[in-house]
């Protein structure tokens, strides 16, 4: 497995991280992802760990906090081994302080992690969403203070806009506070907006992606085909309206360049789509998920090889948007490229 830095900090990351959002199985959005229990969960950190993947990410969220819970039993004994990412900012019920990033709210959310995590620390804590209602300033002293404190090593956000990940980053700076190192975003073939201003933010102030969901809310399973009926099995029945939108006609074209690939190197239409990913500036680490032990190997056969030139070229050409004002001058008209080159 390769490891890489993770933005500009000290940590070292695999490429390919565990996401544990099958853990658990409450409720009808992380029951239909998954209902992994302890002693299956187990399992699929032993698969993880033989084949170099050490880090597990996970959410307050996620089945109502039993995602962590299981995470926790299943690497008991092996703390030493792993490394913990979790996430917390997003409401967990209905009363004010179960939801943002206050003060209050970020010291609960961090006892209660590590409560059900069974640990002593975490090595990557990120906000889930940017919490409007809350300074920037009081949300880095508390995460300054839980750094000190030895709860956390290394914070991170997630599903920031350019403007909050910047203004947060700033602040940082000018009140001498911990810095964001990491962005947990949406990044695929089928979406590709993480390219216009995240990652060039992230390229200039030295934050890696950590990329979730990157088959497109499951559409790149090699599953899902034009003129063929979604499968029966597929997630997508109960939580397409959760997830990322995306065209069919994009999805349709993508998938017959992938076809095509996995016919030219002999791989499967998901190890592709996690490969071509690999491949972009700033991402540190793509979170494969699965429900079952066959799905995790064969996501785990997305590393130790790359496309060549021209196959991600033809990726790059199928998968590609113009972007909206003011980004799409940066592609499309050469003075403007000239000035602010794009990242890809």
């Amino acid at each position: 497995m390769e490891y890489r830095r993770l933005g500009a900090s000290g940590l070292t990351v695999p490429a390919l991280s565990f996401g544990a959002g099958t853990f658990g199985g409450r409720g009808e959005l992380f029951g239909a992802w998954g209902d992994t229990d302890a002693r299956q969960a187990r399992r699929m950190v032993d698969v993880a760990l033989d084949a170099g993947v050490a880090m597990f990410d996970t959410a307050d969220v996620y089945s109502e906090g039993a995602s962590e819970q299981v995470l926790g039993e299943a690497i008991r004994g092996r703390r030493d081994r792993v490394l913990l990412s979790t996430k917390a900012s997003l409401p967990t019920g209905p009363a004010a302080y179960e939801a943002g990033s206050g003060r209050s709210r970020l010291i609960g959310a961090v006892e209660g992690a590590l409560r059900r995590l069974g640990t002593e620390y975490l090595d990557l804590f990120q906000l889930h969403a940017f919490d409007a209602g809350t300074p920037v300033e009081e949300v880095l002293a508390a995460l300054d203070d839980l750094v000190r404190g030895g709860k956390i090593r290394y914070v991170g956000a997630s599903n920031f806009a350019g403007w909050q990940l910047m203004k947060s980053l700033a602040a940082a700076e000018r009140n001498g506070h911990v810095r964001y190192v990491a962005h947990q975003v949406y990044y695929s073939l089928l979406g590709r907006d993480y390219e216009w201003e995240l990652m060039p933010l992230g390229l200039d102030q030295g934050v890696g992606a950590v990329v979730w969901s990157p088959l497109g809310w499951g559409r790149l399973t090699g599953k899902v085909r034009r003129g063929q009926p979604l499968p029966e099995t597929s997630r997508l029945h109960r939580t397409a309206e959760a997830g990322p939108p995306v065209d069919d006609e994009l999805l349709y074209d993508v998938v017959d360049v992938l076809d095509e690939l996995a016919a030219e190197t002999g791989r499967s239409v998901p190890q592709i789509a996690l490969n071509w990913l690999l491949s972009r500036p700033t991402v540190a680490s793509v979170i494969i998920g699965a429900r079952t032990e066959e799905q995790l190997r064969q996501n785990l056969g997305a590393v130790g090889w790359q496309l060549d030139a021209d196959q991600i070229a033809r990726l790059d050409k199928v998968s590609g948007r113009t972007p909206p004002y003011p980004y799409y001058p940066y592609y499309r008209l050469p003075d403007f490229a000239r000035l602010n080159p794009p990242a890809v």
